[in-house]
């Protein structure tokens, strides 16, 4: 897709949602808290539908040097993780904010959380070309010399991207915190445990979903036979260690 048509398709579905797409990337103290305020079933939608296009198409360049096929599979899986953390933080930081000093009614709580993931899903989707640029260029997954250390660099170049994307998002709502009602020192407060609780959250769900990239040698499946065994964490660490050949 040319970077022109992502951006029209982008503008499109952010002016739907109620917000210019530099309104919700600048993501304006003011203008973002009248927005959480209201509870807006269009809006809503809005966020969804941005969510399920920036993550779709990153995670159609996520799965692309695996195989089509796992491209289609990491397409439907990363925007429905994405909206399952939205669903989860939202139940838990409209309870843990007024324990930091924060008062946000849940449904603010919830509005505010899906549009900070609608901002790290348009970063995502701004993000796919590059993705699919490296896996292009990358060695093909048939190459059985390279194709070990090669999972390994996209594995750790994805963590780096969504981690970033998901860091810019959340900072970017620091302004709406401290817009709130809350002082800065509770805004502070809020922040990190909205980003602990994403991190650890997003994770796991994530790990629970995979494959995303597909390893080289395993079957190609929608999800693994043992979901729940082992952990993100245990496979962030196996993949730095043998691009570092500490193993």
């Amino acid at each position: 897709m040319a970077g022109s048509d992502y951006q029209r398709i982008m503008n499109t579905g952010v002016h739907s949602s109620g917000l210019a797409i530099s309104e919700l990337l600048r993501a304006d103290p003011q203008e973002v808290g009248a927005w959480t305020r209201r509870w807006d079933a269009r809006h809503i939608a809005g966020q969804v539908g941005l969510i399920v296009l920036g993550a779709g198409l990153y995670g159609g360049a996520m799965g692309w040097w695996r195989d089509p096929q796992q491209a289609l599979y990491t397409a439907i899986k990363f925007p429905l993780i994405i909206l399952l953390v939205t669903a989860g933080n939202g139940l838990l930081n409209s309870m843990l904010a007024p324990l930091l000093g924060l008062n946000i009614p849940f449904r603010q709580s919830l509005v505010s959380i899906l549009m900070s993931f609608a901002i790290a899903s348009v970063i995502l989707g701004s993000f796919s070309p590059l993705v699919a640029f490296l896996v292009w260029n990358a060695p093909p997954i048939g190459n059985l010399a390279a194709s070990g250390s090669t999972y390994s660099v996209i594995m750790l170049t994805h963590v780096a991207v969504i981690a970033f994307a998901g860091l810019a998002a959340n900072v970017r709502l620091w302004g709406l915190l401290r817009e709130s009602g809350g002082s800065r020192v509770a805004a502070n407060r809020v922040l990190i445990a909205w980003l602990s609780i994403n991190l650890f959250l997003g994770s796991q769900l994530s790990w629970i979903f995979r494959p995303f990239i597909g390893a080289p040698g395993l079957e190609l499946q929608f999800f693994r036979e043992h979901p729940l065994a082992g952990n993100f964490y245990e496979a962030v660490y196996r993949s730095m260690t043998h691009l570092l050949n500490f193993d």
